[in-house]
Protein backbone atom coordinates (compact mmCIF):
# COMPACT_ATOMS: atom_id res chain seq x y z
CA UNK A 1 0.00 0.00 0.00
CA UNK A 2 1.43 3.48 -0.70
CA UNK A 3 1.29 6.14 1.95
CA UNK A 4 -1.12 8.74 -0.28
CA UNK A 5 -3.65 5.77 -0.55
CA UNK A 6 -3.02 5.08 3.07
CA UNK A 7 -3.80 7.99 4.68
CA UNK A 8 -6.61 8.82 2.35
CA UNK A 9 -8.23 5.52 3.40
CA UNK A 10 -7.39 6.03 7.01
CA UNK A 11 -9.31 9.58 7.11
CA UNK A 12 -12.28 7.86 6.17
CA UNK A 13 -12.29 4.77 9.05
CA UNK A 14 -12.08 6.48 12.63
CA UNK A 15 -10.75 3.10 13.76
CA UNK A 16 -7.43 3.47 11.42
CA UNK A 17 -6.53 7.19 12.35
CA UNK A 18 -7.22 6.06 16.28
CA UNK A 19 -4.03 3.88 15.89
CA UNK A 20 -1.90 6.34 14.56
CA UNK A 21 0.98 7.51 15.99
CA UNK A 22 2.49 10.48 15.14
CA UNK A 23 6.08 11.40 15.83
CA UNK A 24 8.90 14.30 15.13
CA UNK A 25 11.60 15.91 16.78
CA UNK A 26 12.56 19.75 16.29
CA UNK A 27 15.25 22.08 17.40
CA UNK A 28 14.26 25.14 19.32
CA UNK A 29 17.23 27.86 20.02
CA UNK A 30 17.53 29.64 23.00
CA UNK A 31 17.71 32.82 20.62
CA UNK A 32 14.61 31.92 19.49
CA UNK A 33 15.29 31.28 16.04
CA UNK A 34 12.85 29.15 13.80
CA UNK A 35 13.57 25.91 12.50
CA UNK A 36 12.09 26.80 9.39
CA UNK A 37 12.09 23.13 8.24
CA UNK A 38 9.90 22.22 10.72
CA UNK A 39 8.25 25.65 11.35
CA UNK A 40 6.27 27.93 9.25
CA UNK A 41 5.45 31.53 10.43
CA UNK A 42 2.62 33.49 8.81
CA UNK A 43 1.43 37.16 8.79
CA UNK A 44 -0.28 39.65 6.75
CA UNK A 45 2.16 42.04 6.57
CA UNK A 46 5.91 42.03 5.90
CA UNK A 47 8.51 42.07 9.25
CA UNK A 48 10.38 45.76 9.51
CA UNK A 49 13.08 44.23 11.57
CA UNK A 50 15.06 41.64 10.90
CA UNK A 51 17.03 39.15 13.55
CA UNK A 52 20.65 37.99 13.10
CA UNK A 53 21.13 34.77 13.78
CA UNK A 54 23.97 33.80 15.97
CA UNK A 55 25.86 31.16 15.09
CA UNK A 56 26.12 27.74 16.92
CA UNK A 57 23.87 29.49 19.61
CA UNK A 58 22.90 27.34 22.26
CA UNK A 59 19.87 24.70 21.44
CA UNK A 60 18.24 22.23 22.49
CA UNK A 61 16.59 18.97 20.66
CA UNK A 62 12.84 17.93 21.29
CA UNK A 63 10.66 14.34 20.49
CA UNK A 64 7.56 14.35 20.79
CA UNK A 65 4.71 11.51 19.72
CA UNK A 66 0.71 12.07 19.55
CA UNK A 67 -2.18 9.96 19.16
CA UNK A 68 -5.92 10.68 18.47
CA UNK A 69 -5.83 10.68 22.49
CA UNK A 70 -2.49 11.49 24.07
CA UNK A 71 0.71 13.62 23.46
CA UNK A 72 3.92 11.65 24.63
CA UNK A 73 6.44 13.85 25.70
CA UNK A 74 8.45 16.38 25.23
CA UNK A 75 11.12 14.38 25.47
CA UNK A 76 14.33 16.25 25.82
CA UNK A 77 17.71 14.97 24.08
CA UNK A 78 20.61 15.45 26.45
CA UNK A 79 22.52 14.97 23.26
CA UNK A 80 23.93 18.39 21.36
CA UNK A 81 22.84 15.73 18.15
CA UNK A 82 21.07 13.68 17.98
CA UNK A 83 21.54 10.73 15.82
CA UNK A 84 20.53 7.60 14.85
CA UNK A 85 21.79 5.53 17.74
CA UNK A 86 20.30 8.50 20.35
CA UNK A 87 16.98 8.03 18.43
CA UNK A 88 16.73 4.23 18.69
CA UNK A 89 17.73 4.75 22.20
CA UNK A 90 15.07 6.50 23.34
CA UNK A 91 13.00 4.94 20.94
CA UNK A 92 13.73 1.83 23.36
CA UNK A 93 14.15 3.24 26.83
CA UNK A 94 11.52 5.97 26.90
CA UNK A 95 8.65 5.64 23.84
CA UNK A 96 8.07 2.39 23.24
CA UNK A 97 7.64 1.52 26.92
CA UNK A 98 5.03 4.44 27.59
CA UNK A 99 3.44 3.05 23.94
CA UNK A 100 2.95 -0.75 24.64
CA UNK A 101 1.18 -0.42 28.11
CA UNK A 102 -1.40 1.92 26.08
CA UNK A 103 -2.36 -0.14 22.72
CA UNK A 104 -0.67 -3.15 21.25
CA UNK A 105 -2.58 -2.33 18.15
CA UNK A 106 -0.84 1.33 17.27
CA UNK A 107 0.48 1.87 13.92
CA UNK A 108 4.09 4.20 14.55
CA UNK A 109 4.86 6.44 12.03
CA UNK A 110 8.29 8.41 11.28
CA UNK A 111 9.34 10.13 8.16
CA UNK A 112 12.23 9.94 6.36
CA UNK A 113 14.66 11.24 8.11
CA UNK A 114 18.42 10.12 8.25
CA UNK A 115 18.15 9.36 11.77
CA UNK A 116 15.05 6.92 11.13
CA UNK A 117 16.21 5.16 8.18
CA UNK A 118 19.52 3.90 9.81
CA UNK A 119 19.83 -0.11 9.81
CA UNK A 120 19.90 -0.25 13.82
CA UNK A 121 16.44 2.11 13.65
CA UNK A 122 14.92 -0.27 10.79
CA UNK A 123 15.66 -3.43 12.70
CA UNK A 124 14.44 -2.76 15.88
CA UNK A 125 11.21 -1.65 14.38
CA UNK A 126 10.96 -4.81 12.17
CA UNK A 127 11.73 -6.62 15.63
CA UNK A 128 9.12 -4.68 17.91
CA UNK A 129 6.65 -3.76 15.96
CA UNK A 130 6.16 -6.03 12.60
CA UNK A 131 3.49 -4.55 9.81
CA UNK A 132 3.10 -1.90 12.66
CA UNK A 133 4.94 0.90 11.53
CA UNK A 134 5.44 3.46 8.20
CA UNK A 135 8.57 4.76 7.38
CA UNK A 136 11.26 4.95 5.05
CA UNK A 137 12.11 0.95 4.32
CA UNK A 138 14.72 -0.94 2.65
CA UNK A 139 14.42 -4.59 1.02
CA UNK A 140 12.84 -7.32 3.92
CA UNK A 141 11.86 -4.13 6.28
CA UNK A 142 8.23 -5.56 7.42
CA UNK A 143 6.59 -2.27 7.28
CA UNK A 144 2.75 -1.27 7.34
CA UNK A 145 3.66 1.17 4.61
CA UNK A 146 6.56 2.71 3.26
CA UNK A 147 6.95 6.82 3.37
CA UNK A 148 7.28 8.41 0.12
CA UNK A 149 10.78 9.43 -0.62
CA UNK A 150 11.23 13.24 -0.63
CA UNK A 151 7.65 13.82 0.82
CA UNK A 152 7.23 16.45 3.33
CA UNK A 153 6.32 15.77 6.76
CA UNK A 154 2.58 14.62 7.66
CA UNK A 155 2.37 14.98 10.89
CA UNK A 156 0.13 16.81 13.64
CA UNK A 157 3.44 17.75 15.34
CA UNK A 158 4.84 20.09 12.48
CA UNK A 159 1.03 21.81 11.89
CA UNK A 160 0.73 22.25 15.70
CA UNK A 161 2.57 21.07 18.02
CA UNK A 162 5.91 22.74 17.23
CA UNK A 163 4.77 26.23 16.78
CA UNK A 164 2.45 25.81 20.53
CA UNK A 165 6.25 25.31 21.90
CA UNK A 166 7.87 27.81 20.03
CA UNK A 167 5.54 30.85 21.60
CA UNK A 168 5.57 29.48 24.79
Amino acid sequence: MNYPTFMQESMENEAMADRLIFNNESTFHISRKVNQYNSRIWGTEKPSTVNEHERDSAKVNVFCATSSRKLYGPFFFSERSVTSNVYLDMLEVWLMTQLDPDSMDYIFQQDGAPLHWSTEVRTFLNQHLPKRWIGRSGDGDEVFCSWLPRSPDLTPCNFFLWELFYFM
